[in-house]
């Protein structure tokens, strides 16, 4: 089975931040931005987009925890965190190339997007349809295409 993450569209992102809110919302019962474990990011003035965790093959993040307290689930690539050995160390923040981990500012323990266990509230919650589950061949397939409609506009 592919391993499907949260990928965003930045054609349809408006940059609400309704994902943000209903993260927090779903995790930590708060509407709090900063406890979301999905981040937008304005890019410029013209695009809007989100950062979570890429599900990496081989995960910088796990590698580089001196405590051991970041595994990756085999089958689904969610990144697991043992609250019981996290330190809040920062060193998987530090080595993510992808700034998916964030540390908690209560806890002070790392925090990553589990997909909500297969059914990610931020993809439902999404008023614009931006956020969909998908894996690396079909944002590849999809990035080629726009890629190759903008070649030939400009044709």
């Amino acid at each position: 089975m592919a391993r499907r993450m949260v990928a965003n569209d930045p054609e349809k992102c408006n940059g609400c931040r309704i994902c943000e809110f209903a993260c927090s919302g779903k995790k930590e019962k708060a509407f709090n931005p900063v406890l979301s474990r999905i981040r937008y990011v304005q890019l410029g003035v013209v695009s809007n987009t989100t950062l979570t965790c890429r599900l990496c093959e081989s995960p910088t993040c796990v590698r580089s925890c001196p405590r051991k307290a970041l595994s990756s689930d085999e089958k689904t690539g969610v990144i697991l965190v043992d609250d019981n050995k996290c330190s809040g160390c920062g060193w998987c923040i530090e080595a993510c190339e992808f700034g998916a981990l964030v540390l908690h500012p209560r806890s002070k323990k790392v925090v990553v997007c589990d997909l909500c266990s297969g059914d990610p509230v931020c993809v439902e919650c999404c008023p614009k349809k931006a956020l969909e589950l998908r894996t690396t061949e079909e944002i590849s397939q999809k990035m080629r295409r726009a890629a190759a409609k903008k070649l030939l506009e400009e044709a």
